[in-house]
C-alpha cells in the first residue's frame, strides 16, 4: 500500500459555461507562450528584432500541431484504423497524442517559411527558441497527467501517479513518466542556456544540443513505458528515433563547429527600404565630410569677418616701414 502518491486529476475538463476548458490544450497553450516569450528575449539579446519570434512562430506553431498530430497517427493508427475504432478520433486532438518529433520537424518547416519572409537565417532564429521549446515541453507534458496517459511501469514509489480504471488502462500506481520527462525538459533548457554562454554556440548549434539532449533522455524514458507501441528488434519505435536523431544531431555539432566556428554577428539585418532614404543619408554624410575638410585647411574661417583682413594689413604696413 502506497504512503504517499500523486493523485490524477478526476476529469481534463473544466466546464466555462458552454466552453469546455480542456487541461490537455490548456498545458500546450502556455507552453507555445512562453517558448515565444523566452525565445523573444534572447533573439532580442542576439542583436535581433521584437516581435521577430512572434512573427514567425505564427507559422512555425500551426505546422508544428499537424506534424506532431501526423506523427501520432502515424505511428500508432491502430488506435483510429483497425477494426472497431472510429477513424474520426484521429482529429480529436484536445484528447492527447502530439509526437514531438512530427511537431519539431514539420515546425521547422513553418519556421523556415517564416524566416525566408523576414530575410532571416533559421539556425539562429532556431538557436534562440532552442530552451524555450525544452521549457514549452515541460509545461506540455502535465496535458498527459490530466489525460491520464504516458505513464510507466506499475511502482509502489512515493511519487507514483494513480491511475484510474478507463478505456486501455488498468486502475493502479505507476511510474509518472510524463513528470520524468517534464524535469528532464527543464534540465535540458538550463544546460543549453548555460552552454551557450559559455562557448558563444551559434549558427544551430544551440538547437542542435537541445535535440541532443533531449533525445538521451527520451530513449530512457521511453523504455520505462506501458502502453501500446510498435517494436523494432526489441526496442520501441520512439526509442530507435530518438537514437537516429541523436546522432544527426551530434554529427551537426561536430561539423558546424569546423565549418561555421563563432556565432553570428547580425541575426537580423535591417530592412528598411523606404526609397531615396539611404542614397539621401549618403548625400548628408558626404556634405559632412566636405564641410569638416573645409574646416581643417582653412582654419580661419571660423574668426569674425573682417579680422584676418585687419591682420594681413598691419603686417604689410610694417614690412613696408622696414624696407624703408
Amino acid at each position: 500500500m502506497n504512503l504517499a502518491s500523486i493523485p490524477s486529476p478526476s476529469t481534463g475538463v473544466i466546464e466555462l459555461g458552454p466552453i469546455p476548458l480542456r487541461g490537455y490544450a490548456f498545458c500546450i497553450i502556455i507552453g507555445v507562450f512562453v517558448a515565444v516569450w523566452f525565445g523573444n528575449k534572447r533573439w532580442i539579446a542576439r542583436g535581433g528584432k521584437a516581435g521577430t519570434v512572434a512573427d514567425i512562430a505564427v507559422w512555425a506553431v500551426p505546422f508544428g500541431l499537424v506534424g506532431g498530430r501526423l506523427y501520432h497517427v502515424i505511428t500508432d493508427y491502430q488506435l483510429y484504423f483497425s477494426e472497431g475504432e472510429n477513424w474520426v478520433d484521429a482529429f480529436k486532438i484536445w484528447e492527447g497524442g502530439l509526437g514531438i518529433w512530427g511537431a519539431i520537424a514539420f515546425g521547422a518547416v513553418g519556421a523556415w517559411i517564416g524566416c525566408r519572409r523576414r530575410g532571416i537565417p533559421l539556425p539562429a532564429w532556431a538557436d534562440a527558441l532552442a530552451p524555450g521549446i525544452a521549457f514549452a515541453q515541460a509545461i506540455g507534458r502535465w496535458g498527459n497527467w490530466f489525460n491520464q496517459e504516458l505513464y510507466g511501469k506499475p511502482t509502489d514509489l512515493p511519487w507514483a501517479v494513480e491511475i484510474s480504471e478507463g478505456a486501455n488502462r488498468v486502475a493502479g500506481t505507476y511510474h509518472p513518466t510524463f513528470l520524468y520527462e517534464s524535469l528532464w525538459c527543464i534540465g535540458v533548457a538550463l544546460l543549453v542556456i548555460w552552454a551557450d554562454r559559455r562557448f558563444n554556440l551559434g549558427h544551430g548549434r544551440a538547437f542542435a544540443l537541445y535535440v541532443a539532449a533531449y533525445c538521451a533522455g527520451r530513449a530512457w524514458i521511453e523504455y520505462m513505458r506501458v502502453d501500446e507501441a510498435h517494436h523494432i528488434l526489441g526496442l520501441r519505435l520512439n526509442v530507435w528515433t530518438a537514437i537516429i536523431v541523436f546522432v544527426l544531431a551530434v554529427v551537426y555539432i561536430v561539423v558546424s563547429a569546423k565549418l561555421r566556428p563563432g556565432r553570428e554577428e547580425i541575426v537580423e539585418p535591417d530592412r528598411d527600404t523606404t526609397p531615396g532614404k539611404d542614397a539621401d543619408a549618403k548625400d548628408a554624410d558626404v556634405k559632412d565630410a566636405e564641410q569638416d575638410a573645409d574646416a581643417k585647411k582653412d582654419p580661419l574661417s571660423k574668426d569674425e569677418p573682417g579680422e584676418s583682413g585687419k591682420d594681413l594689413t598691419a603686417e604689410s604696413t610694417e614690412a613696408a616701414a622696414e624696407k624703408g
